[in-house]
């Protein structure tokens, strides 16, 4: 068993960005805090292996799937395919928080 708590962790560009909570050996997941007027990534990208999904948990957003845009209220899940390129965007006045998941442990399969 490993436990672990989100409070032990920091988001990648301090207050806002990725937080990773487990990292392997079977998937990666963690938790996404967007603020305001801002995107998960500069640009979007993808997998060539792995799929991934998105839990919009607090707020509402925009899932970027392929230059398509889907509106993301609270509560809406995404699975995106490998090869899917994607990110989230923040077009409200409140930051947004999702959970993603990545179907396995592969920490180098990016495009």
């Amino acid at each position: 068993m490993k436990r672990v708590s989100e409070q032990d962790f920091e988001y990648r560009d301090g207050d806002s960005g990725v937080k990773y909570l487990m990292r392997g050996p079977s998937i990666d997941w963690g938790v996404i805090k967007i603020m305001p007027g801002d995107k998960m990534a500069d640009k979007a990208h993808g997998h060539n292996i792995i799929d991934e999904t998105f839990y919009f948990m607090e707020g509402d957003g925009i899932m970027l799937v392929d230059k398509k845009e889907y509106k993301a209220p609270e509560g809406s899940v995404f699975l995106i395919e490998p090869k899917e390129m994607h990110n989230i965007r923040n077009d409200s006045s409140e930051p947004i928080k999702v959970i993603f998941i990545k179907g396995d442990y592969k920490p180098d399969d990016k495009i």
